[in-house]
Order: C-alpha cells, then sequence, then structure tokens
C-alpha cells in the first residue's frame, strides 16, 4: 500500500503544485506527489528531448528495430534491476545531473552506451555526458544541440560511431581522474533545503575536442571509445527483449504532475498539461502487487529529486509515449 508523505496533511499543500499535489494524494492513485520549489517552465526547460511532432524531431537515420525472436518473450525474466543484476557495474546505481540545461537526452544516451558496455565487457568506465551534449549535434545526431535538446535513439548512433570520451561529473573536475567531468554544477532540482545551489537560468554546452582536465594523461583523441550496434525499441516487447541483455534509453512526455512524484508507479492524472520531452535511462522492470507492471527508470535530475533519483513509470499501456521512444545498444 502506498502511504502519502509523513507529517503532511492534504492542506499542507500550498502554491503552484498545491492543487496538483492534493489531487494526486487524495485520489488514491498508484504513487505519492510531494512539494516543489521550482516553477513549471523551470521543469519544461529541461526537457530537452524532440519526440515525434517536435518540429525538430529527425527521424533516426539508419537504426534498426530490435529483433525480438520467435518464442523469446517466453524466456524473459519476470522482473529486472540492473543495480543488482550487474553489481560491478556502480554506474548503474550513480544518479546524475544534468544541471539547468536541456541535455538530458545525452545523459541518458551515454549512461546506456557505458553501462551496457560495462555488462558486457566488465569495464566500469563513466562516460562523458559534456563530450556527448557538446559534439553530437546536426544531421548525424538527430540535429541534436547541447542543452537546447536532442534525440537519445540518434545520439547512441553517433556514439556507437564517433565515440565518447570518459568523464565524470562536476565534482570530478581537477581530479584529473577523465578527460572530460560535465563542467555544469548540480542544482536543487525541487527541495527547499538542497544542498545545492538553485537551478537559475538555463545554460549552454559547447564542443571541445580537448580534454578539459589538465591532469589527465590521455589525449582526447585517444581517449574516444566506440563501438556498439544501436537499435529502436517501438514497443514494449522489443523493450523487455532488449533489456534482457541491459538498460536502455527512452523518450516521453512529462506532464506538470511529474515533478512532484516521490514513490510509487507514476501514470498521468487525468487534466495534467505537457511540458515537454524527456529522456531517461530505463534500468529494468517489474510488478507492484497493487499497481501492476512498471518500468523502473533513472532519471538526471540528481539522487534528491523522486526515490533517490530513481522512478517507476507504468508498463504495458504506453504510458506518455514511453513504449514508443526507446533504444538500444549492443556491444
Amino acid at each position: 500500500m502506498l502511504a502519502l508523505l509523513p507529517l503532511l496533511s492534504q492542506s499542507s499543500f500550498t502554491g503552484e503544485w498545491g492543487d496538483i499535489i492534493s489531487a494526486v494524494n487524495g485520489a488514491n492513485a498508484t504513487w505519492v506527489a510531494g512539494p516543489v520549489d521550482r516553477s513549471a517552465e523551470d521543469f519544461a526547460a529541461m526537457c530537452g528531448t524532440f519526440l515525434p511532432g517536435h518540429p525538430q524531431y529527425t527521424a533516426p537515420a539508419n537504426l534498426p528495430e530490435y529483433t525480438v525472436a520467435p518464442g523469446a518473450a517466453a524466456l524473459f525474466d519476470d522482473a529486472i534491476d540492473w543495480r543488482a543484476k550487474a553489481p560491478q557495474c556502480a554506474s548503474l546505481a550513480a544518479v546524475r545531473d544534468q544541471s539547468a540545461c536541456g541535455s538530458c537526452w545525452a545523459f541518458a544516451s551515454t549512461e546506456v552506451f557505458g553501462d551496457r558496455r560495462c555488462i558486457a565487457t566488465g569495464k566500469d568506465v563513466e562516460f562523458s555526458a559534456q563530450d556527448t551534449a557538446g559534439c553530437c549535434t546536426g544531421f548525424s545526431c538527430g540535429m541534436s544541440h547541447g542543452c537546447k535538446g536532442g534525440q537519445p535513439s540518434a545520439a547512441l548512433g553517433w556514439l556507437a560511431k564517433n565515440g565518447v570520451v570518459t568523464g565524470g561529473d562536476y565534482g570530478d573536475i581537477g581530479g584529473g581522474k577523465s578527460c572530460q567531468p560535465y563542467l555544469l554544477a548540480p542544482c536543487s532540482h525541487h527541495t527547499t533545503g538542497s544542498k545545492y545551489q538553485p537551478c537559475g537560468a538555463p545554460l549552454e554546452i559547447h564542443c571541445n575536442a580537448t580534454c578539459s582536465e589538465p591532469g589527465y594523461a590521455v589525449a582526447y583523441a585517444d581517449d574516444k571509445v566506440s563501438g556498439g550496434t544501436s537499435a529502436i525499441c517501438a514497443h514494449a516487447e522489443q523493450m523487455l527483449a532488449a533489456l534482457q541483455h541491459g538498460p536502455i534509453s527512452a523518450g516521453f512526455s512529462v506532464y506538470d504532475d511529474f515533478p512532484t512524484y516521490k514513490s510509487g508507479v507514476y501514470a498521468k492524472t487525468k487534466g495534467a498539461k505537457e511540458l515537454g520531452g524527456h529522456a531517461v535511462e530505463i534500468i529494468g522492470y517489474g510488478t507492484d502487487a497493487t499497481a501492476g507492471d512498471y518500468w523502473l527508470v533513472k532519471n538526471s535530475w540528481n539522487e534528491e529529486w523522486g526515490d533517490a533519483g530513481f522512478f517507476k513509470i507504468k508498463r504495458g499501456s504506453n504510458e506518455c509515449g514511453i513504449e514508443q521512444n526507446a533504444a538500444s545498444i549492443d556491444f
């Protein structure tokens, strides 16, 4: 059973989000909502994924659909959480932060690239979302463009062909352990009393074909890692098939109740308004005894958002379009 947030009555919620939170928590929903201290416009600015229907959306070029062998579905695991299934890949449990930038598409694709490569090879390497966001641009990357948005499926194709350098998070700057750590600082995406600074105005990222860490001994061109074969997952069965081998990226429509998510299995509430397209990494799936089937998802709004940076979303009904905009890469 889902419980409402402790010590908060329905009347405790006020401001821009008050009606949404009260509606979710008072409607016997499959998930729990909680306070948010940023505007809906701020969240819309972080929704940096072009979905079908967006004027900048470009259908992924030369990417096949993921192949599901006849009868394969009968062999799928009942539930998967790749954090537990591949503990040697620490990156699977690490929640990163895109900051005040619409680079979710770069995080989703870069993390899927690194995590699936680790599962296949045993090499736990954190790759640079900075490099992907800055340099994966133009027609070869689905018209992606830094903080202004992009397409994770196209980015996976770009990563396979062009490669990506190593790079951790903002806190890794100065450590000299990777080529390009993320240059934008983590920020408070929703919580009052956050340990992070306020997010502020939207930021931008540019391509830099050199390592930003002067203490890193490998040159940018030599640090690039490429490879793998990417594919589109256009429906739930293809997603499940791909998830047998590792995480996948997915784009979905964010509605104005989603930022308030705290726990449970998300499904948009009646009357919710669309804010934009967002990209995430699906790291597994399962079934909740009360809420039913779900996808297990890692977000890129740091560990203070949602359920320690993760969320579950309804599976099997293309909730918010998440089952038609996924992609994978095999090594």
